[in-house]
């Protein structure tokens, strides 16, 4: 019977960070004041968000303009369940939005009722932020607004006080992964300490972690084998940086380690040892902890080091 395949949610997030431009600078400064500004590109159309380059001829652009904060919606489209991070946690509209003076719309959400309530055409303003800091987050959304188009755009010299120079973004995926037929069946088996890998039909080579099919011949692996749990140190790095939430004494070491009678060599850490004294050829064996569904890691067996011509080809 094939075991049960594995899913988790799984949360990649780190911050991003980045200078700013004079452009940038300047469009992002103005926000915290409650300004909005283009920049001219080199047709004389008024490009909001401002950009550097233009986006025709390449040309750089520096001629800052301010534009209202009342425009028109030039297309849309409902969102019903707001997630994470979004600009509001109640239903709302995505919009694009040509701000008058403007002629290239800007991207942000339009506080609603209904998707009855939205159209194209429409006018809508800015809500601004209570607090603004200088990001686009200081345009809190845009809300309904009956107006009739503004003025032309007005020459802005882009200075204000204490302008921002540079932003920090949280990035973040949320996701469900599933390692799929093989791999569910490997990480089960390291619930009972052992290591299974598959064997190709076609090369009979096994890999350990198995992929579901051979990546040199292109056929399923169904074959399953188990391995080790020994295995010989091919190649290692020393690592010198701390890891947020990884509570390792540095330095440390990572290795690629090919357990016995597999042919793809998995990746562990090594113990047991001083950093300094791990080698290539170091013969290995699997370290468990108390409930734990896989190797803690890996220490010396005390064996003679493998002979460097039975490891070449997995180096």
């Amino acid at each position: 019977m094939s075991p049960e395949l594995l899913r988790a949610p799984l949360v990649v997030e780190f911050p991003f960070t980045r200078s700013l431009g004079p452009v940038q600078s300047a469009f992002l400064t103005g926000l915290r004041e409650r300004v909005v500004l283009g920049v001219k590109a080199d047709g004389g159309k008024v490009l909001v968000p401002p950009v550097e380059y233009d986006p025709v001829t390449a040309a750089e652009l520096r001629d800052l303009v301010e534009v209202g904060a009342t425009g028109t919606v030039t297309t849309w489209a409902w969102n019903p369940e707001p997630r994470r991070g979004q600009p509001l946690d109640r239903p709302f509209a995505w919009v694009l939005v040509r701000l008058d003076g403007a002629d290239t719309a800007l991207l942000h959400a339009l506080d609603a009722p209904g998707p009855d309530a939205v159209s194209t055409g429409m006018r809508v303003r800015v809500r601004w932020a209570a607090e603004r800091t200088g990001a686009i987050t200081d345009i809190a959304c845009f809300e309904p607004h009956e107006s009739a188009p503004g003025a032309e755009p007005a020459p802005h010299d882009g200075e204000f006080e204490s302008a921002v120079t540079g932003i920090v973004a949280p990035a973040r995926l949320d996701y469900t992964y599933s390692p799929g037929r093989a791999q569910s069946a490997y990480i089960h088996a390291l619930a009972d300490r052992k290591s299974v890998g598959e064997r190709c039909p076609s090369c009979s080579k096994v890999y350990v972690p198995p992929r579901g099919a051979c990546p040199t011949c292109g056929v399923a692996t169904t074959d399953r084998v188990e391995v080790g749990p020994r295995g010989t140190v091919t190649t290692f790095c020393i690592v010198n940086v701390k890891a947020k939430n990884l509570d390792i004494e540095l330095p440390y070491v990572y290795a690629h380690i090919a357990l016995d009678g597999a042919d793809l060599a998995l990746h562990g850490r090594i113990a047991g040892i001083p950093y300094d004294q791990v080698r290539m050829g170091l013969r290995v064996e699997p370290v468990w902890t108390e409930g734990a569904r896989y190797p803690d890691h890996y220490r010396p067996t005390g064996e003679p080091d493998a002979d460097y011509d039975t490891y070449k080809e997995l180096v």
